[in-house]
């Protein structure tokens, strides 16, 4: 049999012992978790009885997520699940691999291991048979992360990730998650919300690969070693964190060597939690599901004296010239011909546009947290919850720099951090409301901001008030590492509590809203898209770009190019976002009314 070896396994002397892994670099540890050879879904299946593949689909890149119905021992008895797997290529043996994928069709066929929106909408298709069938949900994680080209954002595979991580948030059966391989960004999160997560050992979980990491980082892609090294991707150090519940040991080494070995051990990890799932009583599967995720995330709380030392109102709003109709044009404005224009822009026009440039496209100011909160709610209604006003961000990694730009963007924000909640009014209506400030990194999702959202929908709750969330940033955040990708279920699950309340859930989409922000509280409730928008969607323009190698099209995840593409419904101005929120609110309250057609102009 052929085989595949890394560069570090070909060393004189190297053993497939603990303690020669351990002493491996944390780049080597994270070549080692996606080895051509590592078992993959399809060889666990093995561990399962009678597996009967279901859902079958021939949609692009859905072969990536798999789906069988099984059962598996737990004690005397054989218990029906659902496995919801990825399948990251076509086989684990080296040799077979080699031929299959000198055939175009068939490499294609298994896109690098980067699950469609066909993909995604075949696991919630899974996820609502498993809960009609009242099978447990199993989830197997392998991928490098979710496809980045156009046609999955025309896809609609922000919406869908977001929509899977909602599915097992409100799963009426328990959920499990078993990372064997690589677990990376949005891919691996879109199936590791769930009541338990297991990893292999030899796997890693990430919020983003350390080839992007160090180019975002250090403007190179050969310091991939370093970003590794800082972002803690292995198993242990996701249970270290509190991300991962229970590491499966591979007792005699890894699992491309000892296959055997690690499927046994898989097996009787798999078997105990399930013992423990199916001890859950049905209805309270949700409340089970709640006390976890209320635990996940580090933060820190700091006083008020340090608030106060910082703590300043900040407007981006461009405010209307005082003697004259005109502002003046941005520098770098050029018209499709490349000619250069000059001339001042009629302030009205640019208002209209919601500060975009009419000629091309140049976003002249993003808004902030403050300028949303006085757009939208009442005059001088808005206090912010006590309960949230302290929350920081932690820096757990020690991550360079990290602490330092923290500082920085309080200073520059006048906020605590990138995400702000407080109960306000809109049109004399009680709201809870939370905003985002683009300009403190990036408005970035990280563990603060889930455990803001979670204080947050308890106070919604408890008032009986309506939950307002303005969403923007650019993904989850680097510097927490994983544990920020893995505070997006713990906000599904808060969410979907207030929804169980009965109470709406209304969601501001403005410019940027991508990664970790976009399939998070941007994905729930109602959504009003802002009126000439951009750069909405999962991967960004630059990353498709440069993945794909070819140009994206004109508007490009815009507004309109959503509403085009039917993933957008209604749109709004910012000053006209008061009024029309005002509108939704007023709209019959009964449980699972239609939602209204209209779009707003």
């Amino acid at each position: 049999m052929e085989h595949f070896y890394l560069p570090f396994e070909k060393r004189e002397g190297f053993s497939y012992s603990h303690e020669a892994v351990e002493a491996l670099s944390e780049y080597e540890k994270y070549q080692l978790s996606f080895h051509p050879e590592r078992p993959k879904y399809l060889d666990y299946l093995a561990v399962f009885i009678e597996p009967e593949e279901c859902l079958s689909s021939d949609e692009p890149g859905s072969c990536v997520i798999q789906t069988h119905r099984a059962a598996i021992r737990s004690g005397e008895e054989s218990v029906p699940v659902m496995l919801i797997g990825q399948q990251s290529g076509p086989t684990s043996d080296f040799g077979l691999l080699k031929k299959l994928m000198k055939d175009p069709l068939s490499s294609g066929r298994w896109n690098h291991g980067m699950p469609t929106p066909g993909a995604f909408r075949k696991a919630l298709e899974a996820i609502r048979l498993a809960e009609e069938e009242k099978r447990i949900i199993i989830t197997v994680i392998d991928t490098a992360g979710a496809d980045p080209t156009e046609e999955s954002e025309a896809g609609g595979i922000a919406w869908n990730i977001g929509r899977c991580m909602q599915a097992l948030a409100e799963s009426k059966v328990p959920t499990l998650s078993v990372i064997i391989n690589r677990g990376c960004s949005g891919g691996a999160i879109a199936l590791t919300g769930c009541d338990g997560v297991l990893a292999m050992e030899y796997a890693t979980y990430m919020v983003i690969s350390p080839e992007a990491c160090s180019s975002i980082l250090f403007h190179t892609r050969h310091k991939a070693g370093l970003a590794a090294e800082i972002s803690q991707i292995t198993a242990k150090e996701g249970l270290k964190n509190g991300i991962v519940d229970e590491l499966i040991i591979e007792p005699e080494g890894p699992a491309h060597r000892f296959r055997e070995a690690a499927m046994k051990s898989f097996r009787g990890s798999v078997a105990g939690w399930i013992e423990k799932l199916r001890a859950i009583p049905p209805d309270m599967v949700f409340e089970t599901r709640m006390r976890r995720w209320e635990k996940i995330g580090n933060w820190q709380t700091i006083g008020e004296e340090e608030i106060l030392a910082f703590e300043k109102p900040v407007s981006c709003f461009i405010p209307k010239p005082e003697k004259s109709l005109f502002v003046a044009r941005h520098k770098q404005c050029m018209d499709s011909e490349g000619k250069k224009i000059h001339d001042p822009v009629l302030y009205s026009k640019l208002l209209a546009d919601n500060f975009v440039c009419s000629t091309c496209g140049h976003r002249y100011t993003r808004l902030t947290a403050h300028d949303y909160i006085d757009l939208v709610l009442d005059h001088d209604s808005f206090r912010e919850h006590p309960e949230t006003r302290h929350i920081a961000d932690l820096d757990i990694l020690d991550f360079p720099g990290y602490r330092q730009k923290i500082e920085e963007a309080r200073h520059k924000t006048g906020a605590v951090s990138s995400f702000i909640t407080g109960d306000g009014t809109i049109e004399g209506e009680a709201v809870v409301f939370c905003a985002t400030n683009f300009n403190f990194l990036g408005g970035s999702f990280c563990m603060s901001t889930g455990e803001k959202i979670w204080q947050a929908a308890k106070i919604a709750i408890a008032g009986k008030k309506p939950l307002i969330i303005q969403a923007s940033g650019g993904g989850a955040r680097m510097h927490e590492g994983c544990s920020s990708m893995a505070s997006l279920p713990k906000l599904h699950v808060a969410l979907s509590s207030v929804e169980k309340a009965g109470l709406p859930v209304i969601t501001i989409v403005t410019d940027p809203t991508l990664g970790g922000v976009a399939i998070g509280f941007a994905s729930r409730g109602l959504r009003i898209f802002e009126h000439n928008a951009g750069n909405i969607g999962f991967s960004g323009k630059r990353v498709i770009e440069q993945y794909t190698g070819k140009p994206t099209s004109k508007e490009f995840q815009t507004t309109s190019w959503l509403l085009q593409k039917g993933f957008a419904r209604h749109t709004s101005l910012p000053g006209n976002m008061k009024h029309d929120i005002a509108v939704l609110l007023r709209q019959p309250k009964e449980k699972n009314s239609p939602v209204p057609p209209e779009t707003f102009s």
